[in-house]
């Protein structure tokens, strides 16, 4: 029977980056948590796995210091991704300079962006071409060097362009999150070009799915002081919501 059950959850591990404890009680209502938090710890002891708050991480889908190219990234947790990016469009306001990042759940954003005409800032090709396509908007793209695999543009001229623009909202999402590395990302042009961001944008707004908690990539671009929204699908650890509450930064769930 323990045999039968780890070789299901094998089998997702294989397919998800990420499992959480929740699901597993669904999977196996009979069992309680305690069997289930031991057959996470089996997966984290013969290297399938890596255990984390509330779930385990697939070692199959895990970058250590790298990013999974966005078309990964644009395929999964889609769901969760989308509620995160509606909550999100909240704080877009009209007559306002709204820079949007590369990362695949601000990209979503664009699916709720006002139809009045709204000023907006991607290092996103993509964004960029789908904002043109839903609204009368100005769309202002940074120059620079695109990376093949985020399509994001950085590097020098993108740090000059941000640097002489103006932005009241930003929409920043990282690739991995901890208490003691705060937002990180793979890529160190990029995590300049999001620390600029975060200091000159008059509002910042985090969107970061659950999955990201825990996963710590080499390059911090700003800790919850710089955040004044975090949006995300799931309650957050306390631990991680208490250092939120300190830093002042209000969290959404989004529904």
């Amino acid at each position: 029977m323990t045999e039968e059950r780890r070789e299901k959850i094998r089998m997702l591990l294989s397919e998800k980056p990420y499992v959480s404890l929740a699901e597993l009680c669904e999977m196996f209502p009979d069992l309680s948590d305690m069997t289930l938090r031991r057959d996470i710890d089996y997966f984290d002891k013969i290297g399938v796995a890596v255990k984390v708050r509330g779930g385990a991480r697939s070692v199959k889908f895990i970058g250590d210091t790298t990013e999974a190219p966005i078309a990964n990234r644009l395929s999964t947790y889609v769901e969760e991704k989308t509620r995160i990016a509606r909550a999100a469009a909240a704080y877009l306001e009209e007559g306002h300079s709204v820079f949007l990042d590369s990362g695949s759940t601000v990209g979503k954003i664009v699916d709720f962006a006002p139809q009045t005409k709204t000023s907006f800032i991607t290092t996103s090709p993509s964004i960029a071409m789908a904002l043109c396509r839903v609204g009368p908007h100005a769309v202002n793209i940074v120059g620079g060097r695109i990376d093949r695999d985020s399509l994001s543009v950085s590097g020098m001229h993108a740090m000059r362009f941000v640097d002489d623009v103006n932005l009241d909202i930003a929409f920043l999402s990282p690739s991995g999150f901890s208490l003691s590395g705060g937002f990180t990302c793979g890529n160190y042009g990029e995590c300049e070009l999001k620390a600029l961001v975060a200091k000159k944008a008059r509002f910042v707004v985090m969107l970061m799915d659950r999955t990201k908690i825990d996963r710590v990539l080499p390059f911090t671009f700003c800790g919850f002081e710089d955040v004044d929204v975090l949006v995300t699908d799931a309650p957050l650890p306390d631990d991680v919501a208490a250092a939120a509450r300190a830093a002042g930064t209000k969290v959404v769930v989004a529904e």
